[in-house]
């Protein structure tokens, strides 16, 4: 059980970053098709390094994708992360006016940085949403 752990995050943090590093190895692809290029990628830097274990994990990470993965799928996904952002600048900003009635400074300053910080993954998932939908 101690050996899944680890497995499954490193399957976890391979079908994460894939998307990224498919924008950069792929421009022309979307949706799947870059996730799966994106793992590809990652799969052929962990056979140069001769890191077995990473490469392992991405391939199950790859086969989960082949699997598993539709276009509708991720753009759903995408969707429910704005919902989920636009939901969190809500909460943050009422808690930044409870903060201001109470007039406490240092917790106003606190409660800013946590909105801006909420604004600003909402703006990040309402950029990958729009990149996808080109």
């Amino acid at each position: 059980m101690k050996f899944l752990a680890p497995f499954a995050m490193l399957t976890l943090c391979g079908m994460m970053a894939a998307p990224v590093m498919a924008d950069e190895d792929a421009p022309g692809l979307t949706g799947c098709a870059a996730k799966k290029q994106g793992i590809m990628n990652q799969i052929e830097q962990a056979k140069t390094r001769g890191n077995a274990d990473q490469q392992a994990g991405l391939e199950t990470a790859l086969r989960e994708v082949t699997e598993h993965c539709t276009d509708a799928g991720l753009k759903k996904e995408r969707e429910n992360k704005v919902l989920e952002a636009k939901h969190e600048v809500k909460e943050r900003q009422a808690d930044l006016d409870k903060a201001m009635k109470k007039g406490d400074p240092e917790k106003i300053n606190k409660r800013k940085d946590k909105l801006a910080e909420s604004r600003k993954e909402l703006q990040e998932a309402l950029d990958a949403l729009d990149e996808n939908d080109k």
